[in-house]
């Protein structure tokens, strides 16, 4: 997936500003390439999990991605106490095959590491994230 500067920093914002809670939300995309950053709300307001809001997550979907014509290119969210890697709670949330699973590790507030994921049929694949 390719991401400009500007949607790869306002995740790796939204997830620094929701630290020690985990962040979550989308990216829409036209042919594989970020259009938008879409912020839900952690409705589990944890660090350990999230949960999206119920309510925002199909705005976002119909009302901003779908409905607008594009794809859900990516879904995110970030790690404030282990590696930028799924857990299996990811791996069971993970209902969108097509879409990259990105996340955003803020163990380390001052460096921050973003990696890419297809989760498909429970198998986990680290992919590319090209930021132009």
């Amino acid at each position: 997936m390719r991401l400009n500067k500007t949607i790869y920093n306002q995740m790796v914002s939204h997830a620094l500003e929701d630290a020690p809670n985990e962040c979550c939300g989308y990216v829409s995309a036209r042919d594989g390439e970020a259009v938008a950053l879409h912020r839900v709300t952690n409705s589990a307001h944890s660090p350990l999990k999230y949960v999206m809001d119920p309510k925002e997550q199909l705005a976002v979907e119909y009302g901003e991605i779908y409905d607008k014509g594009l794809d859900v290119g990516a879904i995110y969210h970030s790690h404030t106490r282990s590696a930028p890697y799924p857990s299996q709670t990811d791996v069971n949330l993970a209902t969108h095959p097509e879409a990259v699973y990105v996340i955003v590790g803020v163990k380390n507030p001052d460096k921050p590491v973003v990696r890419g994921y297809y989760i498909r049929k429970g198998q986990i694949e680290e992919i590319e994230l090209t930021v132009i």
